[in-house]
C-alpha cells in the first residue's frame, strides 16, 4: 500500500520549491516600480492583464503539489516528473527576477532553459502518462499544457526585450514589422500545432496562445502594422483554438456512447 510519505524527500522539495516560484511572481506585482508598466516597451508587448495567467498556473500547481500526496499523484508526479519539477521551479524564479530587473539578455537565455524544462515535463506527461484519473486532468495535464504554451509567448516576448527597439523612443522600422510579423507568425503556427498534435488537440496550450495574441492586439496600436496583423493571427489562433475544443468535446462525447456501448453488452449477450 502506498504511503504519503513515499518519496517526502522529494515531495517537501516541491512544496518549498513551489513556494519559492509563487514568491517571484508576486515580487513582480507587489514591487513598488510596478514592473508590468515600467519595463521595456516593444512592439510586441501584449497589455498587463496578458500576464494574469500566471494566477491560473500557480493555482493549478498548488493543486499539483497537494495532489502529489495521493497514490495516483505519486505515480505521475513522483516517479514520472519526479526533479525537474523543482528544477523547472528554480529557473522559472531565476528567470523572473532576470526579467523584473531589466536583464533582458540574461533573461532571454533562462527563458529558454525554463521553455526547455517545461518541454521535457510535457513530453514525459503526455507520452507516458495519460490521465487515468480526474486528478491527473486537472492537476498534472491541465497546469503542464498551460504552462508549455505560456513559456512558448514569454520566448517570444523576452527575445523582442532582449535584442528589439524601444516602441516609446524608436518607430517601427521595416525590420521590426518583419520581425514582429514573425514572431505573430510563430505563435500563431504553434496554436494551430497544438490543435492539430493529437486527435482530440491540446486546448489549453492552444488557449495560452490566443489570450496572449488578444492581449497583443489591445495593447499594441502605436503601429497600425502590428496592430491589425496581430489582430489577424489572433483570429487564426481562435480557429484553432475552436478545432481543439470541437474535438474535445467529440473525444468526451465519443467516451460516453462507447460506455454505453459496453453496457447494453452483457444484455445483448444473454438473449
Amino acid at each position: 500500500m502506498t504511503s504519503w510519505k513515499d518519496g517526502i524527500l522529494l515531495k517537501v522539495v516541491n512544496v518549498v520549491v513551489y513556494f519559492l516560484f509563487l514568491g517571484s511572481n508576486i515580487y513582480t506585482i507587489a514591487a513598488p516600480n510596478d514592473i508590468y508598466y515600467t519595463g521595456k516597451e516593444t512592439y510586441i508587448t501584449p497589455a498587463p492583464w496578458a500576464f494574469l495567467i500566471w494566477t491560473l498556473i500557480h493555482l493549478l500547481l498548488l493543486g499539483t503539489v497537494i495532489y502529489q500526496f495521493t497514490a495516483s499523484g505519486k505515480k505521475v508526479i513522483i516517479d514520472g516528473i519526479s526533479w525537474r519539477f523543482p528544477l523547472l521551479g528554480i529557473l522559472n524564479a531565476i528567470y523572473v527576477n532576470l526579467w523584473a530587473t531589466h536583464h533582458y539578455v540574461i533573461a532571454f537565455i533562462l527563458a529558454l532553459f525554463v521553455s526547455s524544462a517545461v518541454t521535457h515535463i510535457y513530453y514525459i506527461v503526455k507520452k507516458h502518462h495519460a490521465p487515468s484519473t480526474t486528478g491527473d486532468e486537472i492537476f498534472v495535464h491541465l497546469p503542464f499544457s498551460l504552462y508549455h504554451g505560456w513559456t512558448t509567448v514569454l520566448v517570444v516576448l523576452t527575445a523582442f526585450e532582449a535584442f528589439g527597439v524601444n516602441a516609446l523612443h524608436e518607430r517601427a522600422g521595416v525590420w521590426t514589422k518583419v520581425f514582429v510579423f514573425l514572431g505573430l507568425f510563430f505563435l500563431e503556427g504553434t496554436a494551430a500545432t497544438y490543435a492539430f498534435s493529437s486527435p482530440e488537440g491540446d486546448l489549453p496550450a492552444s488557449i495560452a496562445i490566443l489570450w496572449s495574441l488578444w492581449a497583443i492586439f489591445a495593447h499594441q496600436t502605436r503601429s497600425g502594422f502590428v496592430h491589425w496583423s496581430s489582430l489577424a493571427f489572433a483570429i487564426l489562433a481562435a480557429l484553432w483554438t475552436l478545432k481543439a475544443l470541437y474535438s474535445l468535446v467529440t473525444k468526451w462525447r465519443g467516451g460516453g456512447i462507447m460506455l454505453e456501448d459496453e453496457e447494453r453488452a452483457p444484455l445483448i449477450g444473454g438473449r
